[in-house]
């Protein structure tokens, strides 16, 4: 499959999942779709559509938290962020994902 049509299907089977999770694909297009490829490319690589900003480790179980939508392994921090790690999702009512920064988990408010 190639890489432009693999990124049409994740977008396909993301968006019901990330629905219902109370998110969106972000509204900048150039980023989404960016994203998407950097995913195609490691899955055609590795077979799992890996988050591209998040380093893999040699430990499975820990990777495996960052298969796209990761999302449910990281809800309390991209809740608090309003977006998932990379910029992929956003909450659904973002309409600007550049006024939205990333934190580290630590720097939240508990």
């Amino acid at each position: 499959m190639s890489i432009q049509a693999r990124k049409t299907a994740l977008r396909f089977l993301f968006e019901p999942v990330i629905d219902k999770l109370g998110y969106k694909f972000t509204p900048a297009k150039e980023d989404a779709d960016f994203l998407l490829e950097q995913e195609a490319i490691i899955e055609a690589e590795t077979g799992i559509p890996y988050c591209p900003c998040q380093a893999r480790t040699r430990d499975r179980a820990e990777n495996m938290r960052m298969v796209c939508p990761c999302i449910p392994f990281h809800r309390a921090h991209y809740d608090a962020m309003r977006r998932c790690w990379c910029g992929l999702f956003v909450h659904k009512d973002v309409t600007d994902p550049d006024k939205l920064r990333q934190f580290p988990e630590a720097k939240m408010k508990k």
